[in-house]
């Protein structure tokens, strides 16, 4: 029956034209999109302004072009984004929170000279620094400008083509291959450089019809969207898919206003939430039991999703959050569990048409490295050491395999089990002990805390693992009872709790451990 679903959605197509199509089943006047600012905007409109707005931006740019796009989640950038797929050049979503040389470093990667954005949201977001700098080497276009500079003849024009809008995109020759590039974005770097990941129009709308499977929308649903569509997570399972299926989309500028969030859920009957474990904690602690009685679908990615929170949202809204699991080059999702299936501890069943299997690690008993393949695993990536040179996805198997950097495990039944990352693995006496564990430790004996932890190596050449708490009252004495009461390894045990540093998290709720290595380094 899933198979079934998967297959009755036309993937071989490109966005533009699956937008054209959703607007045909759903109707052009159906308010499909709406931001604080609570002005609707239904597909007619999308259409007919990205038109409007695409044939505008071909006359700085040039065919296939990267063209940076600096947003917060606001309407006008879907419509930017809508804008460049109608144009035929590839939008390249910019993490606008991650400072000007991690942007100037993307803009490199990807080759990109031109950066679209607004006057307004750069001063509402003091950003006008970063600009400054970015102003130096790119061309920067403020789409308030742009509104003032486009005449009553192109008005019309667009007007005239988004009525036959059909006719009319399959005569164009731009950008028409489902199999071309449809968006760049950027690995979290949440352990490195950020790298660029090209995707593909298939990759996105074969996970839509993957996704499909597990989690139904319908108009009579509300996905609220308050995170990052510079980030994989929220572009297509918080904007593109629900677009595609006739959901309404609400989009919040961050996801970060644990107080003020569960009103605009309340207010809007929302019925569909995606976020982090992160966020959901934040959430709870803020909402009443009525906040959240509407939610019919809580999807957490990103993190691990962590018992406490399960519990606590089971506890007090009687929801149970589905954990899922994907990464930015896999468009994102690879796993999840549905209202059907729902195993706790798990990221459910890898989707319909993904082939996986694992590596063997040294050290690691159980599973190994996950190695995924399918028609949503992306184009590839785009370093910053070979700027604009695609390098294809491959593994000890050959091209279109990708290797996820997580070790997992899968049980009889088909359900995943993330252990951590390959990277978050410390060899301490012979044995591979996962960092991920020891937080998950640490959340078992200060679950009201946000916790850490990193691996660092002494002057003997020895790993040693230090957990950052924000428990100012954290000792290791708690942690060896905790452990020894639930049977947990020794190994387990950090070598030294910091309770002195901020944990820093990154915009998609993860935490940023590169800087947090960096900042423990400093004090040892």
């Amino acid at each position: 029956m899933k198979n079934r679903i998967y297959k009755s959605f036309n993937s071989q197509q490109t966005l533009f034209s699956a937008l054209i199509h959703a607007s045909k089943e759903f109707g052009g006047g159906y308010k499909i999109l709406e931001d604080i600012h609570r002005k609707p905007v239904n597909y007619k409109n999308i259409i007919f302004q990205s038109i409007l707005l695409g044939n505008y931006i071909k006359k700085s740019t040039t065919e296939s072009e990267h063209v940076g796009v600096m947003l917060p989640n606001v309407t006008i950038l879907p419509i930017v984004f809508f804008a460049l797929q109608f144009g035929g050049r590839i939008p390249a979503l910019l993490n606008f929170s991650s400072g000007v040389y991690a942007i100037d470093k993307a803009c490199k990667t990807a080759k990109i000279k031109t950066i679209y954005t607004s006057r307004n949201f750069i001063n509402k977001a003091k950003l006008n620094n970063v600009i400054d700098e970015l102003k130096k080497k790119y061309s920067i276009f403020y789409l308030e400008d742009i509104k003032k500079n486009i005449k009553l003849k192109s008005v019309l024009r667009s007007f005239f083509i988004r009525i036959f809008i059909f006719k009319f995109y399959i005569k164009q020759d731009i950008n028409k291959d489902p199999d071309n590039t449809a968006v760049i974005l950027f690995t979290s770097g949440s352990e490195g450089i950020p790298k660029g990941v090209v995707l593909s129009h298939k990759n996105l709308l074969s996970n839509y019809a993957q996704v499909k499977d597990h989690i139904k929308f319908s108009k009579s649903d509300t996905v609220f969207c308050c995170l990052p569509l510079y980030h994989s997570f929220g572009l297509n399972a918080g904007f593109l898919m629900p677009l595609f299926g006739g959901a309404k989309i609400f989009l919040y500028p961050t996801p970060l206003d644990y107080r003020l969030i569960p009103d605009f859920i309340a207010r809007l009957k929302a019925t569909i939430l995606f976020g982090t474990n992160t966020f959901f904690k934040g959430y709870a602690n803020y909402a009443n039991t009525e906040h959240f009685k509407t939610l019919k679908y809580v999807v957490a990615g990103a993190e691990k999703l962590h018992r406490d929170t399960i519990k606590l949202w089971k506890k007090k809204f009687n929801l149970n959050i589905l954990q899922g699991y994907g990464v930015t080059e896999t468009s994102p999702v690879i796993s999840v569990n549905d209202l059907n299936q729902n195993k706790e501890g798990t990221v459910g069943c890898i989707m319909n048409e993904i082939e996986y299997y694992f590596e063997p690690v040294e050290g690691i008993d159980k599973g190994g490295r996950l190695v995924v393949k399918g028609p949503n695993i992306m184009l590839g990536y785009l370093l910053h050491n070979e700027p604009g040179l695609l390098k294809p996805p491959s593994s000890s198997r050959g091209l279109g395999w990708h290797d996820t950097g997580d070790i997992a495990d899968i049980d009889q039944e088909g359900f995943i089990t993330i252990l951590g990352r390959a990277k978050r693995f410390a060899k301490i006496g012979g044995e591979m002990v996962s960092l991920t564990a020891v937080e998950e430790l640490a959340v078992l004996a200060w679950p009201e805390q946000k916790h850490a932890c990193v691996s660092i190596t002494d002057q003997n050449q020895r790993e040693r693992i230090i957990l950052i708490t924000e428990n100012k009252k954290a000792n290791l004495k708690e942690l060896q009872d905790v452990a020894a009461k639930n049977h947990i390894s020794s190994f387990n045990i950090p070598k030294k709790i910091e309770t002195k540093i901020d944990i820093p998290v990154l915009a998609t709720g993860k935490i940023d451990y590169m800087s947090l290595k960096k900042l423990v380094s400093e004090t040892e």
